[in-house]
């Protein structure tokens, strides 16, 4: 059986639990999460104002200091609840391997990860109350398929349905799943082998110099741009709104590589990358697209 036609088998079998799903109590609350954060109207009733940033806290615009742009001062240790001294928690990794395990063992073929990895910033010395714990099960997708666009699709379909479907957290921090192909470079200052129990690349604190006033500034340039798309879906410009919230994450995309290839994790790019998505602009760019796709397939009586 083909690589293609097991992964359709596999689809088939994915959508009719997610169906079976849809009435549990977590569903039901992601559900009414969607629905709050994609609302284009204020408590009151009225549109909210377009061209005025939505980056902010509690309704706060000041508190994007704060809170968004403070999270990223370093700290003079790991956060101690996930480790012990320079050692991942026993709890916490015994944790992350079961769920490495359950996962593989529903895939529809055998695989065995060449590594399961710990990256981000609880891998480092900039952890924050934004934290995920990012665990990578790294593959090599050649052993999978020939077709390595098929299965890269694959498994990011597989994660986004992971991650869409479970709210585990360790520690107060979520727990986030990704294949990574052992075969590209991963860009990253601190990575942790769970599978090993030793460090592959060990991070080392050291002073930065964050450009807080152009971190504000592209995030808010991005910000602004999704509030023009905001207006397009009450215009009802359904067509164009795909078309530019694809184009919109693509150059969002561009903008963060581009500084992590350049200045690093701490480039003005791949900071306000971070404001974005820790204040929510990056949810409600995609709930834009989902709400203008569900609205154009849509046939009224």
């Amino acid at each position: 059986m083909s690589f293609a036609h097991k992964w359709r088998n596999f689809q088939r079998l994915t959508e009719a639990k997610e169906q079976s799903q849809l009435t549990s109590p977590f569903q039901q609350k992601m559900k009414a999460r969607r629905k709050r954060n994609g609302k284009i109207y204020t408590k009151g009733g009225n549109v909210r104002p377009f061209g005025v940033s939505n980056l902010r806290f509690e309704g706060l615009e000041e508190a994007i200091e704060a809170s968004a742009l403070k999270s990223f001062e370093v700290h003079d240790t790991f956060d101690p609840s996930i480790w012990d001294d320079e050692v991942l928690n026993s709890e916490v990794r015994s944790g992350l391997l079961k769920i490495t395990n359950d996962f593989l063992i529903d895939l529809p073929f055998n695989i065995t990860p060449k590594d399961i990895t710990l990256t981000g910033s609880l891998a480092n010395y900039n952890w924050s109350k934004y934290s995920d714990i990012d665990l990578h099960i790294i593959l090599d997708f050649t052993e999978v398929d020939e077709n390595l666009e098929l299965v890269r699709e694959f498994f990011r379909q597989l994660q986004t349905n992971w991650n869409n479907r479970h709210d585990i957290t360790m520690k107060d921090y979520e727990v986030e799943i990704y294949f990574q192909d052992s075969n590209e470079p991963h860009i990253s200052t601190g990575v942790y082998s769970i599978q090993n129990n030793v460090w592959l690349i060990k991070p080392t604190p050291m002073p930065v110099s964050i450009d807080y006033a152009n971190v504000r500034k592209k995030a808010e340039e991005v910000s602004d741009r999704i509030d023009h798309i905001e207006k397009m879906m009450i215009d009802d410009e359904g067509e164009e709104v795909l078309d530019a919230v694809d184009r919109l994450k693509a150059k969002i995309r561009r903008m963060r590589k581009a500084g992590l290839e350049g200045a690093g994790q701490y480039s003005v790019e791949n900071l306000a990358f971070k404001v974005l998505r820790r204040s929510e602009e990056l949810r409600r760019l995609s709930d834009l697209k989902a709400k203008a796709y569900d609205e154009l397939m849509s046939i009224e009586q």
